[in-house]
């Protein structure tokens, strides 16, 4: 059965908060698992004002040590505490999140009563988290950065017609998708009997900061939702490209190119009251962009294409 998949936008300024937008963070939760891309100041009040809870969340992927993406986790860890979670929670980033988050979330007197895991994660390279893979490309940004790539795996499509001619019980077709073969009650049913062919999963890419890189979209390529750097319009190039990131025709350039499905703008400048300008402008290049929005929430629907 395929999984549900939701994008949970919480924060999408950059830099400092402002009145009208919250510092970076999404969620996206497949099923019952929740992953929190980011974590910037005030990312739990946001997430309380959303249909999650922050004490659901189950991985935290950090794109970078800039303090606006990563400063929301030392109070969320404590309230985590203090409303007596019990299930791990894992956090993931780039080269330095060992020391630099150790040191963090060690400030200040409180008792940790669950088991926290960081985890360092390298440039180009692919991590199975069971249900989705994580795969990671370095940016171009002043600090070490990365991208994530979060991809449901393919999924075997079952022809019902086929699966009931062999008269088996629908309660074990997923236990001949899951293991390719299953017995049951003496009969061992292969999944190449009833295959209908593979549904192609689902590909959701944060970028985090960046500036414009033709190899992300080589990584971006044939994404569902691609979550990338537009913090001003480009007027202001070059020098928002100066200062580590990308303008919002700058990214939709990116995503034309690799044939993504929609292009969510996102990591606004402070300075940015009006994001049509930026809606605008991107779509001079790439018509499928969406003004992200701060508590937003989409579906990431099942491809049907395929």
């Amino acid at each position: 059965m395929a999984s549900n998949i939701r994008i949970i936008f919480y924060g999408t300024g950059g830099s400092w908060p402002t009145p009208i937008r919250a510092m970076p963070a999404v969620g996206i939760k497949i099923d019952d698992v929740l992953n929190l891309f980011d974590c910037g100041e005030g990312t739990q009040k946001q997430i309380m004002k959303s249909s999650t809870s922050f004490m659901d969340i189950d991985n935290i992927f950090i794109t970078h040590f800039h303090g606006d993406h990563f400063l929301g986790l030392l109070g969320m860890v404590q309230s985590m505490s203090f409303n007596n979670r019990s299930k791990q929670l894992s956090i993931f980033g780039p080269k330095g999140a060992i020391n630099i988050l150790s040191n963090a979330l060690n400030v200040g007197y409180y008792t940790l009563h669950f088991p926290l895991k960081i985890y360092e994660l390298e440039p180009d390279r692919t991590y199975d988290f069971g249900k989705f893979l994580i795969r990671t490309i370095l940016n171009d940004h002043p600090v070490p950065a990365l991208s994530y790539s979060l991809e449901e795996k393919d999924l075997i499509k079952i022809d019902p017609d086929r699966a009931k001619e062999k008269n088996i019980p629908s309660r074990i077709i997923e236990k001949i998708r899951e293991n390719g073969t299953y017995v049951y009650k003496g009969v061992e049913y292969r999944i190449q009997d009833i295959s209908a062919g593979v549904r192609r999963g689902r590909k959701i890419v944060y970028t985090g900061d960046t500036r414009p890189m033709d190899k992300m979209v080589e990584f971006a390529r044939n994404a569902d939702v691609l979550i990338h750097d537009t913090t001003t319009d480009s007027s202001f190039e070059p020098a928002v490209n100066e200062f580590g990131h990308s303008s919002s025709r700058q990214a939709a350039r990116i995503a034309k190119r690799a044939g993504v499905g929609k292009l969510y703008l996102y990591h606004y400048s402070p300075r940015i009251t009006d994001t049509k300008v930026l809606l605008e402008d991107a779509r001079t290049e790439f018509e499928n962009t969406y003004e992200s929005k701060d508590l937003m929430e989409l579906e990431v629907k099942v491809r049907h294409d395929e």
